[in-house]
Parts: C-alpha cells; structure tokens; sequence
C-alpha cells in the first residue's frame, strides 16, 4: 500500500474591506489585498478623478476599522480636490475590486476623460519581455496562485514598478499611485501590462494616469478597444507565447509577431 503523500501548509491571498475617506467623507468600500495600502488610495483618488495629482493629497492615515474586520484609509485632501469629491461622490460596496458598484447613473460609468498626449511607440517583442519579468516579480502570485499583477514598463521593456491585488482593478491603481508618489518615472514615456483582460475601466485608469499603451495577457471588451482608440491608448492583447492581437493604435507597435483583427472585429 502506498504512503500517502506529506501535508503542506497552503498560503491563501488576503482579501478584506477596505474603506476609502476623503477629508472625512466616506466614498469608497472596496475589497483588496492589505499591501500597498498608500499606493491604492493614491492611485484611486487619481484613476475617479477626485485628484489631478499626488501633491494634491496631505495627508494619508491607515488604520483597523471600528469592528476590527476590515481597513480604514483617512486621506486628507485640498479644498479644490474635495470639491472634486463631492461632485462625484458616490458609494462603492461590492465585490473584489468592483469599479461599477453603486453608480447611480451609466454616464458616471464611462465619464470624460481626456485624450493621453503621449505617443509612445514600442516593438513588440518589448511587451512579451516585459511580461516576463514582471511574472518573476509576482511574488504574492507565487505564493498563492490568487493575485492579478500591474506593471509598468520603459520603451525598451524594462519593467521598473510592479503591484499586486486580488482585483485587477485595484492591481493597477496601486501601480499607478505607486508611480505617481515615487516619481521617479515618466508615465508617459512607457507601458502599462496587466495580468488580466483589459476591460473598459482598466483603459479608463490607463488614461486617466496619462499613460499612452496598454498590454493585456486576456482579451479586451469591445468597449474597452473603442475607448482605448477614443482615447489615444494603444492597446494591445493576448500578449502571451510572442504573439499578441493589436486592438488600437496598432502602427504604434513594430509588428512582426502580432496580429490586427479586421476591420471592425474586436
């Protein structure tokens, strides 16, 4: 009879409330992976508009909640961003990392947002590197299997900022926080990758942080391809095994290995 096989621990992906509050007005109840916790807020005040850059928030207190389940984020903000705030205000309680949760009316959904300047171009054998290294630095991935990744890469493809979360969304806001606190990196100047689709709201954060390409390891919604061409955001998906399907703005890509749906497919 056989022996049967030794017992191993299994780690499992944190997921709790987080609780976002803008100079005490209570705005956001999301759920997400307890790290980064500063580069989520920032990089969620950016991506809703509440603030049109890092500088504009003060002050940032991260601390258990009243019944000790969950997490509250208290982030001091400037008069005008509050203004901001309050005309957009909305409450958000949902699920992992739900960015459509207790919108009131679909044009909050889809809101203005203005065309990225820049105009980055990249080949494409960038992308499939980029991915590369950005999975050897999923290390919350490697230990539990559950997390999505954001990273942000140069023209060339050197990944230089990587976030994780249990929810895309909030993956790629911690990305975008997290670059526009360090300041260390144009992002206009290079490319975001995610490990996940690209649905219209991940083009939406894209744009909003002023970053010009977008590579998915999944396929993108039809809405996303029509905002990324509306917005000037090259999009590209599939990204995987050196081939990957360009969606927008595909003369931006040097294309050998990629393919261009036809015209009109998505």
């Amino acid at each position: 009879m056989a022996e049967p096989a030794g017992e191993e621990t299994d780690r499992l992906a944190a997921e709790v409330p987080v609780a976002l509050e803008f100079n005490g007005i209570s705005y956001a109840v999301m759920l997400a992976t307890p790290s980064d916790l500063e580069d989520f807020a920032t990089g969620f005040a950016l991506t809703e508009g509440i603030i049109s850059r890092a500088s504009q928030i003060y002050g940032m207190e991260v601390g258990e909640s009243c019944d000790g389940k969950g997490i509250v984020i208290s982030i001091e903000i400037s008069s005008a961003s509050e203004h901001a705030l309050k005309m957009r205000r909305r409450s958000l309680s949902g699920r992992t990392g739900c960015g459509l949760c207790g919108v009131e009316a679909l044009p909050d959904a889809v809101r203005p947002i203005a065309a990225v300047e820049a105009d980055v171009r990249v080949r494409v054998s960038r992308l499939f590197e980029a991915l590369q290294a950005m999975r050897g630095r999923q290390s919350l991935f490697q230990a539990t299997g559950a997390t999505h990744a954001a990273g942000w890469a140069d023209e060339e493809g050197r990944v230089h900022c990587v976030r994780e979360d249990v929810g895309r969304h909030n993956a790629l806001d911690k990305l975008i926080g997290a670059m526009h606190r360090q300041q260390e990196c144009d992002p206009s100047s290079g490319f975001a990758l995610v490990s996940s689709r690209a649905s219209f709201e991940m083009v939406q954060k894209t744009a909003a942080a002023g970053i010009g390409m977008l590579a998915s390891v999944s396929a993108p919604t039809s809405l996303a391809a029509d905002l990324a061409a509306r917005l000037n955001v090259a999009l590209a998906g599939f990204v995987r095994e050196r081939q990957c399907v360009l969606y927008a703005h595909a003369h931006r890509f040097a294309v050998r290995e990629a393919m261009v749906p036809e015209e009109g497919a998505k």
